[in-house]
C-alpha cells in the first residue's frame, strides 16, 4: 500500500498545454538566426537541457545571448496564443494542496520561462518546491532534479510519486526510486507510447483519484 506524501510533476505536456508555444519560440528562433526550419520531431530530439542549453548546443549561429532573449520574446509574447488555462488541472492542485499533500515541480524549462507561464497560468502559489533545468547538473532522465525536490522537502523516496509525459520522466523517476505515473492528459505530450513503462497510465485528470490522490 502506498503512503504518498509527495505528488512532483514534471511541466511541459503535464501540467500545462505549453508544448505549442515551446514548439513556435524555437522555430522563431531557428528561422531568424540560422534560417532553417526545424520540425516538431527535430525540437522533441534536442528536449533534455533547458531552453537555453537546447540553443547552445543547436543553434549554428553564434549569437546565442541574442537567440536566447528571442526565445524568451517569443515565448512571452506568444504565451496566451498557444497556451490555454486549465481549470480542470488547477483545481485538482489546489484540491491536493488542501488535503495536506507536498507538490513540486521538476522541469527541464529554465527559471525564466517556467516564471513566465505561472505566472499567466496563475499557478505560481500552488508548489513548495520547484526544481528547474537551471537547478541541476543533469537533466532528466538523470534522477538529480527528482533527488533534489525530495531532499528540500524531506521527504522519503517510498512517500512520493512523478508524474510527468516524457519517457525521459519515467526513467528519471525510477532512477529516484519513486512510482512513476505517465500521463496523456493533455492535447500535446510528447510520448504517443511509453518506450520505459511507468508504474501506471493516466489519460484524463480525473483519472487521479482512482489513483487515491484526490
Amino acid at each position: 500500500m502506498l503512503d504518498i506524501k509527495a505528488i512532483i510533476f514534471d511541466f511541459d505536456g503535464t501540467l500545462a498545454d505549453t508544448l505549442p508555444v515551446c514548439f513556435y519560440a524555437f522555430q522563431s528562433v531557428f528561422k531568424e538566426f540560422d534560417d532553417r526550419k526545424v520540425d516538431v520531431e527535430e525540437i522533441k530530439a534536442m528536449f533534455g537541457p533547458s531552453e537555453t542549453g537546447i540553443i547552445r548546443a543547436n543553434l549554428l549561429n553564434n549569437n546565442h545571448n541574442q537567440a536566447i532573449e528571442h526565445y524568451y520574446e517569443k515565448y512571452d509574447e506568444m504565451h496566451h496564443h498557444f497556451v490555454p488555462s486549465n481549470e480542470e488541472i488547477k483545481s485538482l492542485l489546489r484540491k491536493l494542496k488542501k488535503q495536506g499533500f507536498k507538490l513540486g515541480i521538476v522541469t527541464g524549462k529554465a527559471r525564466r520561462s517556467l516564471d513566465i507561464s505561472l505566472t499567466l497560468l496563475r499557478m505560481n502559489n500552488l508548489f513548495d518546491v520547484i526544481i528547474t533545468g537551471d537547478d541541476v547538473k543533469f537533466p532528466k532522465p538523470h534522477p538529480e532534479g527528482i533527488i533534489k525536490a525530495l531532499d528540500q522537502l524531506d521527504i522519503d523516496n517510498s512517500n512520493a510519486v512523478f508524474i510527468g509525459d516524457s519517457d525521459a520522466d519515467i526513467l528519471a523517476g525510477k532512477g529516484a526510486n519513486v512510482y512513476t505515473i505517465g500521463v496523456q492528459w493533455l492535447p500535446n505530450y510528447q510520448s504517443v507510447e511509453f518506450e520505459v513503462q511507468p508504474d501506471r497510465i493516466l489519460k484524463r485528470v480525473k483519472e487521479l483519484k482512482t489513483f487515491g490522490l484526490n
